[in-house]
C-alpha cells in the first residue's frame, strides 16, 4: 500500500489539517473518562506544530445532528484535554467551514465535524471549502477509514496534499503485517455477541488463517451447529448453517475452528451469579455459557505459544464480571508471553488488555472498532483509497 506519510513532508510554514479520531468516552458530567485517543493522536499534531506549520485539528464526538451542534456533541473537554497534554492552550473554533485564522507553531481545535451538513454524505462543495482551509491534509484517524466521508475522503480530493498520519500509518503497516505477509501459523481469535456481526469477517479469515478461534456469544452458535444444548445462552440458531460452513471452510484449507470442551456457566446474568464449570455436553436447559472453562482456556492459551502472527478481536467472555474473567485472562497473559506478532482491535478487547495489565506488551493495538474488522474482511477502505490515489496523482479541480 503507497501512500504519502506525514514525516515525509516539509511542513513549515504550511497550514496543516489534521483528522483526528477524538471520539473519547465522556460521563453523565461530560467529562472524558478515557483519553486513549486523544493520546494516540498526540505524535502527529506534535510533528506538525514542531515543524512550525499552521495546525487545525478536527473529529468527530458522539452521534451529532448536522446543523446542529448541542452541549453534549462539543469538542470543548477534548480542547481543554489536548491542551493540557500539549502544555498549550487550545481554542475551539465554531463554524471553521468558511476559514481559521492559526499562526505557525500553534494548534487550534475544530468543533465537531459531524456537525457541519454534508459530512456524512460526502459533500463536495463542503469538501472543496474544507480543502480551501490547508495547505497539506493529513488523515490521522484510522478508526474513520470505512467512512466515505468529508474530513475522510472529500477534502483528499481536492486539498493540495493529502498525505496518512503516524498513527494511520502505524495501524496499516501493522494490519498489513499481520494480514498479507504474516508469520505462520496465523492464529485469529474472533469473538464477541453475534455471528451476524461478523460473519463477513469469519468467513475472509477461515480462508486465510491457520487457527481460527470463536469466544463469547459466536462459540455458542458454533457449539450448536455442533450438536451441543447452548441452554439459555446468546445464541442465533438461524446461523447455524453458516457456522458448519466455516468450519468446513477451515477444514479444507487444513486450519480448525476451535471451540470450548468446557465452560463456565450460570443460570442468570448478574454480577453476584455463581459460577459453574461444565462440560460442553453437560449444559443444561436452564443454563447461560458466560465463559471458558478452565481447560479450554488452557488450550487456546497453549495454542498462543507456538504462533508466528497472532489477530485478536473479542473477549472469550463477560469479562467485567470476575467469576466469567477467567478465559480472558488468561488469553491475554499468554499473547503477552507468546513471541509471536500479535494485534489487537476492538473496543471491549481494548477494555479487557487494560484490565488484564497487558497493554505494553501486544505488539500493536489498534484504536479502531468497525475500520478494524472491515480490513481484516479485506475491504478497500475509502479513506485509504483515496489517500493510495493521491501519493500519485495532483489535487481535482
Amino acid at each position: 500500500m503507497s501512500f504519502l506519510r506525514l514525516r515525509d513532508i516539509d511542513l513549515s510554514g504550511k497550514r496543516v489539517l489534521i483528522r483526528a479520531d477524538l471520539n473519547v468516552p465522556l460521563n453523565e458530567a461530560g467529562s472524558i473518562t478515557d483519553d486513549t485517543r486523544i493520546r494516540a493522536s498526540l505524535p502527529g499534531i506534535r510533528h506538525a506544530v514542531a515543524a512550525g506549520a499552521a495546525v487545525m485539528v478536527t473529529s468527530h464526538l458522539g452521534r451529532p445532528i448536522e446543523g446542529e451542534l448541542r452541549p453534549i456533541d462539543s469538542l470543548a473537554p477534548v480542547a481543554e484535554r489536548l491542551g493540557e497534554l500539549l502544555e498549550a492552550k487550545v481554542e475551539l473554533i465554531r463554524d471553521w467551514v468558511d476559514g481559521v485564522a492559526v499562526q505557525p507553531g500553534k494548534v487550534v481545535l475544530l468543533e465537531n465535524c459531524r456537525v457541519n451538513k454534508g459530512e456524512k454524505s460526502n459533500d463536495e462543495t463542503l469538501a472543496r471549502k474544507m480543502a480551501s482551509l490547508c495547505d497539506v491534509y493529513v488523515n490521522d484517524a484510522f478508526g474513520t477509514a470505512h467512512r466515505a466521508q468529508a474530513t475522510t475522503h472529500g477534502i483528499a480530493r481536492f486539498a493540495p496534499v493529502a498525505c496518512a498520519g503516524p498513527l494511520m500509518s502505524a495501524e496499516i503497516e501493522a494490519l498489513s503485517r499481520a494480514l498479507r505477509k504474516p508469520a505462520r501459523p496465523l492464529i485469529a481469535i474472533v469473538a464477541g455477541s453475534k455471528v451476524s456481526t461478523k460473519l463477513t469477517i469469519l468467513n475472509e479469515l477461515a480462508m486465510r488463517v491457520d487457527q481460527l478461534v470463536v469466544g463469547g456469544g459466536i462459540a455458542n452458535t458454533f457449539l450448536l451447529a455442533k450438536g451441543f444444548n447452548v441452554g439459555r445462552s446468546l445464541v442465533e440458531a438461524d446461523l447455524v448453517a453458516e457456522a458448519r460452513r466455516i468450519m468446513e471452510t477451515a477444514a479444507q484449507r487444513g486450519g480448525n475452528v476451535a471451540l470450548p470442551v468446557d465452560v463456565v456457566c450460570a443460570t442468570s446474568f448478574s454480577e453476584k451469579a455463581e459460577a459453574t464449570v461444565k462440560r460442553v455436553a453437560a449444559i443444561s436447559e436452564e443454563d447461560m455459557v458466560l465463559d471458558f472453562g478452565p481447560e479450554s482456556a488452557e488450550r487456546i492459551s497453549g495454542l498462543m505459544a507456538d504462533a508466528g502472527t497472532i489477530v485478536w478481536n473479542g473477549p472469550l467472555g463477560v469479562f467485567e464480571f470476575d467469576q466469567f474473567a477467567n478465559g480472558t485472562r488468561s488469553l491475554a497473559a499468554a499473547i503477552a508471553d507468546s513471541p509471536g506478532f500479535s494485534i489487537a482491535g476492538g473496543g471491549d478487547t481494548v477494555a479487557a488488555i487494560a484490565k488484564f495489565g497487558v497493554y505494553d506488551k501486544i505488539d500493536y493495538i489498534s484504536t479502531a472498532g468497525g475500520a478494524f474488522l472491515e480490513f481484516l474482511e479485506g475491504r478497500t477502505l475509502p479513506a485509504l483509497e483515496i489517500l493510495e490515489k493521491r501519493a500519485t496523482t495532483p489535487a481535482e479541480h
